[in-house]
Protein backbone atom coordinates (compact mmCIF):
# COMPACT_ATOMS: atom_id res chain seq x y z
CA UNK A 1 0.00 0.00 0.00
CA UNK A 2 3.28 2.31 0.52
CA UNK A 3 5.41 1.67 -2.58
CA UNK A 4 5.05 3.81 -6.05
CA UNK A 5 3.66 0.72 -7.81
CA UNK A 6 0.45 0.97 -5.20
CA UNK A 7 -0.24 4.62 -5.71
CA UNK A 8 0.91 5.54 -8.77
CA UNK A 9 0.90 4.09 -12.73
CA UNK A 10 4.23 4.97 -13.94
CA UNK A 11 4.01 3.30 -17.40
CA UNK A 12 3.63 6.85 -18.88
CA UNK A 13 6.06 9.09 -17.16
CA UNK A 14 9.24 9.79 -18.37
CA UNK A 15 11.37 9.65 -14.72
CA UNK A 16 10.11 6.06 -13.39
CA UNK A 17 13.48 5.29 -13.04
CA UNK A 18 13.73 7.72 -10.11
CA UNK A 19 11.58 4.93 -7.90
CA UNK A 20 12.55 2.01 -9.80
CA UNK A 21 14.79 1.13 -6.13
CA UNK A 22 12.19 2.35 -4.12
CA UNK A 23 10.41 0.05 -1.66
CA UNK A 24 8.24 3.12 -0.05
CA UNK A 25 6.97 6.07 -2.24
CA UNK A 26 8.48 8.64 -0.12
CA UNK A 27 12.25 7.23 -0.53
CA UNK A 28 12.09 8.72 -4.22
CA UNK A 29 12.35 12.68 -2.46
CA UNK A 30 16.13 12.28 -1.27
CA UNK A 31 16.82 10.74 -4.42
CA UNK A 32 15.64 14.24 -6.42
CA UNK A 33 18.92 15.96 -6.82
CA UNK A 34 20.91 13.76 -7.71
CA UNK A 35 19.08 11.99 -10.25
CA UNK A 36 18.30 15.60 -11.89
CA UNK A 37 22.39 16.03 -12.23
CA UNK A 38 23.00 11.90 -13.35
CA UNK A 39 19.83 12.98 -16.44
CA UNK A 40 22.02 16.31 -17.22
CA UNK A 41 25.57 14.15 -16.92
CA UNK A 42 23.93 11.98 -19.21
CA UNK A 43 23.23 13.96 -22.16
CA UNK A 44 19.46 15.26 -21.00
CA UNK A 45 20.87 18.97 -21.19
CA UNK A 46 19.78 22.21 -19.13
CA UNK A 47 18.00 23.66 -22.18
CA UNK A 48 15.05 26.29 -22.59
CA UNK A 49 13.70 24.53 -25.63
CA UNK A 50 11.29 27.41 -26.14
CA UNK A 51 11.48 31.48 -25.72
CA UNK A 52 10.96 32.49 -22.42
CA UNK A 53 9.26 35.65 -22.24
CA UNK A 54 10.86 38.96 -19.95
CA UNK A 55 10.07 38.96 -16.35
CA UNK A 56 11.22 34.90 -16.33
CA UNK A 57 13.83 34.59 -13.79
CA UNK A 58 16.02 31.48 -14.50
CA UNK A 59 18.81 30.29 -11.75
CA UNK A 60 20.72 27.33 -12.17
CA UNK A 61 20.41 24.27 -14.33
CA UNK A 62 16.66 24.17 -15.49
CA UNK A 63 15.58 21.53 -18.48
CA UNK A 64 11.91 23.11 -19.60
CA UNK A 65 10.19 20.57 -22.55
CA UNK A 66 8.74 21.68 -25.99
CA UNK A 67 5.24 22.72 -25.66
CA UNK A 68 5.55 23.97 -21.64
CA UNK A 69 4.76 27.87 -21.38
CA UNK A 70 5.99 30.04 -19.02
CA UNK A 71 4.33 33.42 -17.93
CA UNK A 72 5.99 36.36 -16.39
CA UNK A 73 6.15 36.78 -12.59
CA UNK A 74 7.55 33.07 -12.64
CA UNK A 75 11.18 32.39 -10.10
CA UNK A 76 12.80 29.28 -10.97
CA UNK A 77 15.71 27.48 -9.58
CA UNK A 78 17.28 24.31 -10.69
CA UNK A 79 18.26 21.68 -10.90
CA UNK A 80 14.85 20.99 -12.08
CA UNK A 81 13.35 19.47 -15.08
CA UNK A 82 9.85 20.32 -16.56
CA UNK A 83 8.55 18.35 -18.72
CA UNK A 84 6.46 18.74 -21.89
CA UNK A 85 3.27 20.68 -22.35
CA UNK A 86 2.85 22.21 -18.59
CA UNK A 87 1.94 25.56 -17.66
CA UNK A 88 4.05 27.68 -14.77
CA UNK A 89 1.84 30.66 -14.33
CA UNK A 90 2.10 34.14 -12.96
CA UNK A 91 3.93 34.11 -9.47
CA UNK A 92 4.92 30.14 -9.48
CA UNK A 93 8.01 29.86 -7.24
CA UNK A 94 10.46 26.69 -8.00
CA UNK A 95 13.16 26.30 -5.23
CA UNK A 96 15.11 23.73 -6.75
CA UNK A 97 15.05 19.88 -6.66
CA UNK A 98 11.74 19.59 -8.56
CA UNK A 99 10.70 17.62 -11.88
CA UNK A 100 7.64 18.11 -13.39
CA UNK A 101 5.90 15.39 -15.63
CA UNK A 102 3.76 16.35 -19.00
CA UNK A 103 1.17 18.54 -18.79
CA UNK A 104 2.00 19.58 -15.48
CA UNK A 105 0.92 23.15 -13.45
CA UNK A 106 2.68 25.07 -11.13
CA UNK A 107 -0.37 27.88 -10.49
CA UNK A 108 -0.51 31.53 -9.45
CA UNK A 109 1.23 32.09 -6.14
CA UNK A 110 2.35 28.66 -5.91
CA UNK A 111 5.84 27.02 -4.15
CA UNK A 112 7.10 24.10 -4.97
CA UNK A 113 10.58 22.67 -3.94
CA UNK A 114 11.94 19.24 -3.38
CA UNK A 115 8.72 17.64 -5.35
CA UNK A 116 7.45 15.06 -8.19
CA UNK A 117 4.46 16.20 -10.48
CA UNK A 118 3.60 13.20 -12.01
CA UNK A 119 1.67 13.72 -15.67
CA UNK A 120 -1.29 16.17 -15.53
CA UNK A 121 -0.69 16.92 -11.69
CA UNK A 122 -1.67 20.40 -10.95
CA UNK A 123 -1.60 22.65 -8.48
CA UNK A 124 -3.34 25.24 -9.86
CA UNK A 125 -3.70 28.49 -6.95
CA UNK A 126 -2.09 28.99 -4.31
CA UNK A 127 -0.71 26.44 -3.12
CA UNK A 128 2.71 25.17 -1.38
CA UNK A 129 4.24 21.78 -1.92
CA UNK A 130 7.15 20.71 -0.57
CA UNK A 131 8.90 17.46 -0.25
CA UNK A 132 5.94 15.57 -1.58
CA UNK A 133 4.37 13.58 -4.40
CA UNK A 134 1.75 14.53 -6.28
CA UNK A 135 0.54 11.16 -8.77
CA UNK A 136 -1.39 11.16 -12.09
CA UNK A 137 -4.05 13.75 -12.53
CA UNK A 138 -3.99 14.86 -8.69
CA UNK A 139 -5.29 18.33 -8.66
CA UNK A 140 -5.02 20.62 -5.51
CA UNK A 141 -7.63 22.76 -4.77
CA UNK A 142 -6.97 26.83 -4.14
CA UNK A 143 -5.08 27.14 -0.96
CA UNK A 144 -4.02 23.72 -0.13
CA UNK A 145 -1.19 23.39 2.06
CA UNK A 146 1.19 20.66 1.91
CA UNK A 147 2.58 21.07 5.27
CA UNK A 148 6.64 18.98 5.20
CA UNK A 149 7.69 19.29 8.79
CA UNK A 150 6.33 18.47 12.29
CA UNK A 151 6.13 21.61 14.94
CA UNK A 152 8.19 20.22 17.43
CA UNK A 153 11.17 19.28 15.66
CA UNK A 154 14.05 20.95 16.31
CA UNK A 155 17.45 20.27 15.98
CA UNK A 156 19.73 17.74 18.29
CA UNK A 157 22.27 19.91 19.74
CA UNK A 158 25.30 17.32 19.48
CA UNK A 159 24.17 15.90 15.68
CA UNK A 160 22.91 19.15 14.79
CA UNK A 161 19.72 16.95 12.86
CA UNK A 162 15.95 16.46 13.12
CA UNK A 163 14.07 13.61 14.47
CA UNK A 164 13.10 11.58 10.99
CA UNK A 165 9.09 12.01 10.68
CA UNK A 166 6.95 8.86 11.67
CA UNK A 167 3.50 7.35 10.36
CA UNK A 168 1.24 5.09 11.91
CA UNK A 169 -0.05 2.90 8.82
CA UNK A 170 -2.70 -0.21 10.35
CA UNK A 171 -1.90 0.21 13.92
CA UNK A 172 2.35 0.15 13.32
CA UNK A 173 4.63 2.54 13.27
CA UNK A 174 6.82 3.26 10.16
CA UNK A 175 9.85 5.49 10.24
CA UNK A 176 10.26 7.07 6.98
CA UNK A 177 14.07 8.33 7.42
CA UNK A 178 13.31 11.54 6.61
CA UNK A 179 13.07 14.45 8.84
CA UNK A 180 11.11 16.95 5.98
CA UNK A 181 8.30 14.85 4.79
CA UNK A 182 5.01 16.69 2.77
CA UNK A 183 2.00 14.36 1.45
CA UNK A 184 2.06 11.49 -1.21
CA UNK A 185 -0.88 11.82 -2.81
CA UNK A 186 -1.96 8.82 -5.66
CA UNK A 187 -3.15 9.34 -8.73
CA UNK A 188 -6.62 11.18 -9.25
CA UNK A 189 -6.54 12.40 -5.72
CA UNK A 190 -8.32 15.82 -5.16
CA UNK A 191 -8.12 18.13 -2.13
CA UNK A 192 -10.62 20.94 -1.48
CA UNK A 193 -9.63 24.67 -1.12
CA UNK A 194 -7.74 25.43 2.14
CA UNK A 195 -7.04 21.72 2.44
CA UNK A 196 -3.81 21.29 4.69
CA UNK A 197 -2.02 17.63 5.20
CA UNK A 198 0.03 17.65 7.74
CA UNK A 199 3.79 16.27 7.70
CA UNK A 200 4.02 12.43 6.56
CA UNK A 201 0.73 12.24 4.90
CA UNK A 202 -0.11 9.23 2.57
CA UNK A 203 -3.29 9.04 0.16
CA UNK A 204 -4.22 6.41 -1.72
CA UNK A 205 -5.63 6.76 -5.69
CA UNK A 206 -8.88 8.45 -6.27
CA UNK A 207 -9.45 10.00 -2.84
CA UNK A 208 -11.48 13.33 -2.17
CA UNK A 209 -10.63 15.49 0.42
CA UNK A 210 -13.26 17.89 1.06
CA UNK A 211 -12.51 21.55 1.27
CA UNK A 212 -11.17 23.18 4.94
CA UNK A 213 -9.87 19.93 5.98
CA UNK A 214 -6.85 19.43 7.96
CA UNK A 215 -5.34 16.09 7.50
CA UNK A 216 -3.99 13.85 10.29
CA UNK A 217 -0.25 12.44 9.42
CA UNK A 218 -0.78 8.83 8.28
CA UNK A 219 -2.05 6.72 5.57
CA UNK A 220 -5.86 7.15 4.02
CA UNK A 221 -6.96 4.31 1.64
CA UNK A 222 -7.61 4.58 -2.10
CA UNK A 223 -11.14 5.51 -3.41
CA UNK A 224 -12.10 7.14 0.19
CA UNK A 225 -14.04 10.27 0.27
CA UNK A 226 -12.26 12.32 3.76
CA UNK A 227 -15.18 15.31 5.24
CA UNK A 228 -14.66 17.40 7.05
CA UNK A 229 -17.43 17.76 9.73
CA UNK A 230 -18.98 20.90 11.20
CA UNK A 231 -21.66 22.51 12.51
CA UNK A 232 -22.96 26.13 11.37
CA UNK A 233 -25.52 28.16 13.06
CA UNK A 234 -28.13 30.74 10.84
CA UNK A 235 -29.49 33.46 13.35
CA UNK A 236 -31.96 36.02 12.71
CA UNK A 237 -29.79 39.31 12.04
CA UNK A 238 -31.33 42.21 13.81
Amino acid sequence: MLSPKDLFDLSGFAHQEIFSTCEFAWQALSKIENYIKEQFAKGYAPAINRDVPPGVFIEGEVYIGPGTVIEPGTLIYGPTIIGENCEIRQGAYIRGNVILGNKAIVGHASEVKNTIFLNNAHAPHFAYVGDSILGNQVNLGAGTRLANMPMFSAKDPVTLKRPTIRIRVDGKEVDTGLSKLGAILGDEVQTGCNTVTNPGCIVGPRTLIYALTSLRSGYYPADSIIKLRQQTEKVVRK
